[in-house]
């Protein structure tokens, strides 16, 4: 009996597992999903343990059993304008417009869905951001939110829903204040508030500045004077004589001939005779 030739054997068996896999697909619809680019799949086993949360689907076309359902998410960063009244720390309701950044954690993307699912942002994220606007908008004044601490309120609030959100499988990169609604009086009062400490800093600037030119105009004065009075004792007979004695000094020590008659001169100075 003649052997079986192996790659015949070989053809077959690609044959058969061929058939099987169309056969699969013909009955059982199709076995593939494909997931764009910046999004992650969450493969669901109803037959199984639902939820894989060991691996995801990543960006292409995955091939899955026909029972297996993938879930997709968006992993790249998203943003929400959210329109909300807080009240400040006197009681006044202040409207504003402030955004979040946000994208899910991609290496706990099943944790996500088994926890939240796709609506995790309105379930998680924009209530978290709601509260802590709220809870931080009540430490300020109205004038605060609406000059000086911006950047600071934005701070806070961003560190708020961050931590609350970290461990829950969502990282939120930035929170943006957009605008700040107050009452037409209150604003204006504010504003005109600035001005009036716009005005009154200038002026101050101004004193200030002709503090420093008088101050300035008093030193040269006190300098000129100073100059004046050594000129004029340099000058007097007496520093005249001081200086002529300690020229006569000077000469004693030199060892070329001389005759020296003290107070030969005019003003009782020396007279020096040497050998020319």
């Amino acid at each position: 009996m003649a052997q079986s030739n192996p790659n015949l054997r070989n053809g077959i068996q690609i044959g058969l597992a061929v058939a099987f896999f169309l056969i699969l697909i013909s009955s059982g619809g199709c076995m593939t999903t494909s997931i764009g680019s910046g999004e992650l799949g969450v493969r669901f086993n109803p037959l199984g343990s639902g939820t894989d949360v060991t691996r995801v689907y990543g960006e292409g076309l995955n091939l899955h059993a026909p029972w297996v359902e993938v879930i997709q998410y968006d992993v790249r960063v998203q943003e929400q304008l959210e329109q909300l009244d807080a009240l400040s720390s006197n009681g006044l309701t202040i409207g504003m417009d402030i955004s979040i950044r946000w994208r899910p954690d991609a290496d706990s993307l099943p944790n996500l869905h088994q926890t939240y699912g796709t609506d995790y942002a309105e379930k998680l994220v924009l209530p978290e951001l709601r509260s802590a606007v709220r809870e931080v908008v009540g430490r300020y004044t109205p004038e605060e939110l609406y000059s000086t601490r911006r950047n600071e309120l934005q701070t806070n609030v961003l560190e708020r829903v961050a931590g609350a959100v970290e461990s829950r499988y969502v990282d939120v990169e930035a929170v943006l204040i957009r605008d700040v609604r107050l009452p037409q009086q209150i604003r204006s009062a504010i504003e005109n508030k600035l001005e009036e400490e716009q005005r009154v800093e200038q002026a101050r600037l101004s004193i200030q500045r002709a503090e420093q030119e008088a101050n300035r105009k008093r030193v040269e004065a006190q300098g000129d004077a100073d100059r004046a009075r050594i000129i004029a004792e340099s000058l007097s007979p007496n520093f005249l004589k001081f200086q002529g004695i300690q020229a006569t000094l000077e000469l004693a020590k030199s060892p070329n001939a001389k005759t020296v008659v003290i107070g030969a001169g005019g003003d009782g100075l020396p007279v020096i005779l040497g050998d020319q």
